[in-house]
């Protein structure tokens, strides 16, 4: 039987806001979304939603579900960010990569995620714990393995690696001053040919464009005091200026690509952005806490970049939650608004990561896993942005299923 889901307020994420609307179900697909008088369909079954908004599940663009167990690590001040990653590793090598408290921990996470609402998860780890874990999740939870080795033998390695993986696994780079470039295209082109996603880390730290322009700066001092350092960066005829620009000249950049903080990039990779189609998500939460800077959103939302947004890992985060980093956000960049930055959290993270014929909106086709908020009285759309963005309603959040 049909199901038609009414609530004062719709937001499907491609139209305007929708005063007394419904969301017609049926088989687990949504069959119609708009104002009530046109989707009501003689004989179904009408659930009320009253003092509620409809609106599409969130999804969490860029997540490290495997270093839950390190939370304590948000909670300690950051002296630089070599100086985090330095007790990062240490710590992992103390407590494990792997086992019974590294799978609580990241369990315990994503039962959060869930209960806030999101149901697309795009997972970034270096073991199979996202693949175990996948199946259980109430949605979407899309686990990459993520690689990395600048010296030749860690490179080769790497290759051979890639090379014996099963033909469904995701798979993605660390970042541009982690991964030798011969990995890296390696890892895109095995991407590319299967029509897959591609999130990377790009322009997180300043350190990181002083390293691929110069070979300068405190990456480098870091990744040469552990042995990891290799000058392999220089390309013939090319003038670096970045992450973006790098990643650009190896081939790495089109449509498939998500670029993961892209805090320090250049008004000149922007237009090589729009030209490929990348998309950049953002992580505001982490950026803060590590105290590498803010991205320029006002810019790529200028050059009609698609911008999705992550809440990284519970080590570099101390709240992992998506109504958290939208929150910030619109602190951040008041010039951004309100409905904006929900298209992040929404659609433009079910198009980056190529699942928006699935989630990210209210529209026909689409899977019937979706939010019912509680909001106040409001009296016209941008005041329901406005609350769902700026209020962190995490805790008014209903799931809505086909079976509801």
């Amino acid at each position: 039987m049909a199901v038609l889901h009414r609530a004062p307020w719709l937001l499907t994420m491609i139209g305007p806001p929708v005063a007394d609307g419904g969301v017609l179900v049926e088989e687990g697909r949504i069959v119609a979304a708009g104002p009530w008088s046109e989707v009501g369909r003689p004989g179904c079954r009408v659930v009320e939603y009253p003092d509620h908004v409809l609106l599409p599940g969130l999804v969490n663009a860029h997540v490290h579900l495997e270093l839950s167990h390190l939370a304590h690590l948000a909670r300690e001040p950051v002296g630089s960010f070599t100086g985090w990653v330095r007790r990062l590793v240490t710590e992992r090598d103390h407590r494990g990569y792997v086992g019974p408290e590294v799978r609580r921990a990241a369990r315990c996470l994503l039962e959060e995620q869930a209960a806030q609402g999101v149901v697309v998860l795009a997972d970034i780890g270096n073991t199979g714990l996202g693949r175990e874990l996948a199946p259980d999740y109430p949605g979407l939870l899309m686990p990459f393995l993520e690689f990395l080795g600048l010296r030749e033998k860690a490179c080769r390695e790497a290759l051979a690696k890639l090379a014996g993986l099963a033909e469904d696994v995701l798979v993605t780079g660390h970042a541009p001053y982690t991964t030798h470039p011969r990995l890296l295209t390696a890892l895109k082109a095995r991407s590319r040919a299967r029509g897959a996603p591609f999130p990377i880390h790009v322009a997180e730290p300043r350190s990181e464009q002083e390293l691929l322009a110069r070979g300068q700066g405190e990456l480098v001092r870091f990744l040469e005091e552990r042995s990891f350092y290799c000058s392999c960066f220089r390309l013939p005829g090319i003038d670096i200026l970045g992450s973006v620009q790098y990643l650009h000249a190896l081939g790495v950049l089109d449509r498939q690509t998500l670029c993961v903080h892209g805090v320090h990039v250049q008004p000149a990779e922007m237009k090589l952005l729009r030209q490929t189609g990348a998309s950049v998500c953002l992580c505001p939460g982490s950026n803060r806490f590590l105290g590498v800077g803010r991205a320029p959103v006002a810019a790529y939302l200028e050059q009609g970049i698609t911008l999705a947004l992550g809440t990284d890992s519970a080590a570099s985060c101390p709240r992992v939650s998506l109504w958290s980093e939208m929150a910030l956000l619109a602190r951040e960049h008041p010039g951004v608004t309100d409905e904006d930055i929900l298209v992040m959290a929404t659609l433009g993270g079910a198009r980056a990561l190529e699942v928006d014929d699935r989630y990210g909106c209210l529209a026909p086709g689409r899977r019937a896993r979706f939010l019912a908020v509680r909001i106040p009285s409001c009296g016209d759309g941008s005041q329901v942005f406005r609350y769902l963005v700026r209020e962190e309603p995490a805790d008014r959040v209903r799931i809505v299923t086909d079976g509801e």
